[in-house]
């Protein structure tokens, strides 16, 4: 995988700015609607509530993480880890069989981009040459409007952009509680508010395609993921070379399909020529497949010179399967998409820890009973106060409480320290087995299982 020249720029003092053309065709159609629905998720996500909880939470500052419903605490890192891991494999899976397509179709960087953005620019300052004119323009009354215009706008969806961000990580109440109260009695999360408007402003403004190109270390794992057989964006190079200028009313066979009119480099967001092979650059958003693809429809071409193809496709014109690699990771996927199935499916609402209170063994009491002494936490995983009763599974155990909380609050813990006591005589061996249950609502919410020690 090579890098390529950018050839759709305008050069500017230590930066070369790209003017793509504006894009058109069948599947710019499509992403654009893909686009639109992962937007409405985006923005929608940290404001609809279900069971009292917002439908996606990530609070690294609490450390409360929030999932459709699901919510997990600090006890459940393993399982937000085991998620994270399950989305990094799908990706990597995703991207051997169909390439950077998630890059084209899916990363907000793109969306935003491509289809927020770069749409602003072309609604107030015109298509690529419109814009390349309008910057090599000294500073007009109508220039300073549009450009105005436009930072406006970016300023302004930045904002939006920034308090979504926010109420993923904060949560959209106390979002809400630091935009409607006094800024006195929220300066952090005032200055959080537009800090994040000024960088995704940035990002958007002045940035742009480095983060694709550079920043993003997802384009630079490509030359390890792809192989040939992986689909990506590609050119056709045996059907349109050797490139030839269309002439009117001549027919030229020796000649390829190209006809070198250079619009697949004019519509690419990063600047790359396609035609030069796979480029870590490309971010597979099919804009030179439709642009390509009207000029092959003009001149009476079979489309798709190109299109999603392998390069075992391209060199010896195999047909597209699927290789060793992709079944693997196919593979491991599956197995930790069940053995998470099966975690969430065991986890409890209620997480029940019991240890013997340390430094102390056994006490034998004068009415022939055994006696140990524990403590036990109880976390509460909803959002809902719980009413429990605490019990030891043997109905013959006796349980004296020293501290007896009855109500485990939402979102909260609970201590509880008490003697277990047994009759001597029912005892059989030093070290044995007991568990305890947490009853709510006449049902066991959670367990927990310890040791017991006596002098048998």
């Amino acid at each position: 995988m090579k890098s390529s020249p950018k050839t759709n720029s305008s050069k500017s003092k230590g930066r070369e700015f790209i003017y793509p053309k504006k894009p058109s065709g069948k599947l710019y159609a499509y992403r654009k609607w893909v686009s639109y629905v992962l937007l409405i998720c985006l923005f929608s996500f940290p404001f609809v509530k279900l069971d009292g909880e917002q439908l996606v939470l990530l609070n690294f500052l609490e450390r409360k993480f929030v999932f459709f419903g699901l919510i997990f605490t600090p006890q459940d890192f393993y399982l937000f880890a085991l998620a994270m891991l399950i989305f990094i494999i799908f990706i990597v899976c995703f991207t051997i069989v169909l390439g950077r397509l998630w890059c084209g179709w899916a990363c907000p960087q793109t969306i935003f981009m491509e289809l927020i953005f770069r749409r602003i620019e072309y609604w107030i300052e015109g298509d690529a040459n419109q814009q390349k004119k309008l910057d090599a323009q000294p500073w007009t009354g109508k220039k300073i409007f549009k450009k105005g215009s436009k930072h406006f706008l970016f300023l302004l969806i930045s904002f939006g952009i920034a308090n979504t961000f926010l109420a993923y990580l904060i949560g959209s109440d106390v979002l809400y509680k630091i935009v409607t109260e006094p800024i006195s009695q929220h300066v952090s999360g005032f200055f959080s508010i537009w800090l994040f408007t000024f960088v995704f402003y940035g990002v958007f403004a002045y940035v742009r395609e480095i983060v694709c190109t550079v920043i993003c270390p997802y384009g630079r794992l490509q030359g390890v993921l792809l192989d040939n057989q992986s689909l990506i964006v590609a050119y056709n190079e045996k059907r349109g070379e050797p490139r030839a200028h269309l002439q009117k009313n001549a027919l030229d066979l020796s000649k390829g399909d190209c006809i070198d009119c250079g619009l697949c480099v004019q519509v690419c967001p990063t600047g790359i020529d396609i035609r030069q092979g796979t480029q870590l650059e490309c971010v597979n958003c099919t804009a030179c497949i439709d642009s390509c693809n009207e000029v092959m429809t003009k001149i009476n071409r079979p489309l798709n010179l190109i299109g999603f193809y392998n390069q075992d496709f391209i060199k010896q014109q195999t047909p597209f399967k699927l290789g060793l690699k992709a079944y693997g990771y196919a593979g491991v996927l599956l197995v930790l998409l069940f053995v998470f199935s099966s975690l969430i499916y065991k986890r409890q609402d209620v997480q029940t820890t019991v240890l013997r209170a340390s430094g102390t063994l056994y006490q034998l009491n004068k009415d022939g009973t055994v006696s140990n002494l524990y403590n036990a936490e109880l976390i509460n995983k909803t959002n809902k106060a719980i009413e429990f009763r605490f019990r030891s599974l043997d109905d013959a155990d006796v349980i004296k409480f020293i501290q007896k909380p009855e109500i485990l609050p939402k979102d909260g813990s609970t201590r509880l320290t008490f003697f277990l006591i047994k009759k001597q005589k029912d005892i059989t061996e030093f070290k044995s087995k007991i568990v305890f249950e947490v009853i709510a609502d006449g049902k066991v919410i959670s367990t927990a299982s310890t040791t017991f020690f006596s002098q048998p």
